[in-house]
């Protein structure tokens, strides 16, 4: 068990975390999630013992380890940007842990065979890491880890440089390797769909803070704050402050929406509410959806995405199939009512679709 107490970490007068209460449990995949600069990368520095936090305790198994160097802990981790020794082949690659702890030959042997075969470079074991493609070179910083059944397993965005075939493998594989070692297993990513694929329990972080904390299915399904639920949206999230009259929401003037059902129960007034990318329908001009023209349409192959501005807002559409829509076409938008998010003027949630 890895639990982290009132952690801080200041970096030059600014708060890089603050205020981080988090218990991760070892045999679950543990998912931190959240953008750019949201704190993932700090936070796993500090479990390693690469920084000191600037006040908090962490606790390893029972034991007070803040401020104890990474080299005094048990912990593997892999990075972003694959770390391999250009020099070494892959199997010395792969055991390069095991000869700093001084494992017998034989021991060397039977574990980076292991890992290779588990990982599926076992083939590899006589090149160069040169030699090989980059998600190869990410299967040795794996096997790496692996090998040294370290008590902490910290991995750090690892599929973000890989192709998506890579990518989704690795995703399938990743839970059922680490999982059965008995280690904590923290996995840090910026991909709401990742954490949905991969993850037991999802810590949402936002600018340094916790968000929120649980099953990644019920934050998706019910985000305790607007945060939560833009941090679990991708596309983002489509936001707009209106006014609850009744059944008809008001927004700019004499502009409205219907309000759905899971929101008869709501007092009137003032609200922010957020509807996903696939819940907002797209068609022509009509007097009963928000009149919007197309700023650029993106074309997956399966999806169309369309981005639209209202209002000086900016909200997308994610279409199944291909569409022929082009910037500048008027459009209408027409969000499900009874898909819409609904949250106070605190950021609350206080009314989210049901089924």
């Amino acid at each position: 068990m890895l639990e982290l107490k009132s952690i801080t970490k200041y970096e030059r007068g600014q708060a890089h975390v603050e205020g981080v209460n988090l218990s991760l449990a070892p045999g679950k995949l543990n998912i931190l999630l959240g953008p750019t600069l949201s704190g993932k990368t700090t936070l796993m520095r500090l479990m390693a013992g690469l920084d000191k936090p600037t006040s908090g305790e962490i606790i390893m198994d029972g034991q007070v380890v803040t401020g104890v160097p990474v080299r005094k802990r048990n912990v593997a981790m892999v990075y972003q940007q694959f770390v391999n020794y250009p020099s070494l082949s892959v199997y010395e690659n792969i055991a390069s842990p095991l000869r700093v702890r001084r494992a017998t030959n034989r021991e060397i042997k039977q574990k980076v065979e292991g890992a290779a075969e588990i990982l599926g470079i076992k083939e590899f074991l006589r090149r160069r890491p040169s030699e090989l493609s980059g998600g190869q070179q990410q299967r040795i910083a794996l096997a790496r880890a692996l090998v040294k059944e370290a008590s902490l397993v910290l991995l750090d965005e690892p599929l973000a440089n890989l192709d998506y075939k890579l990518r989704e493998e690795l995703r399938t594989e990743l839970p059922r390797i680490f999982k059965r070692t008995g280690a904590v297993f923290v996995y840090a990513t910026s991909e709401p769909t990742e954490a949905m694929l991969i993850g037991d329990s999802v810590t949402c972080l936002h600018e340094g803070r916790i968000a929120s904390t649980g099953m990644a299915r019920r934050l998706y399904d019910h985000p305790n704050t607007l945060v939560t639920a833009q941090i679990m949206s991708d596309p983002p999230l489509n936001t707009i402050r209106i006014k609850k009259k009744g059944a008809v929401l008001e927004f700019d003037g004499d502009r409205h929406l219907h309000a759905g059902t899971h929101m008869e129960a709501l007092a009137d007034g003032p609200y922010e509410i957020g509807l996903r990318a696939h819940h907002l329908n797209i068609g022509a001009p009509t007097n009963d959806g928000i009149e919007a023209i197309v700023a650029t349409t993106e074309v997956t192959g399966s999806e169309t995405m369309v981005h639209a501005e209202f209002l000086g807002t900016r909200w997308v559409s994610l279409l199944h199939g291909v569409h022929a829509l082009n910037a500048g076409d008027k459009i209408s938008l027409n969000p499900d009512p009874n898909k819409l998010f609904v949250f106070d003027g605190n950021g609350a949630l206080v009314a989210a679709p049901v089924g």
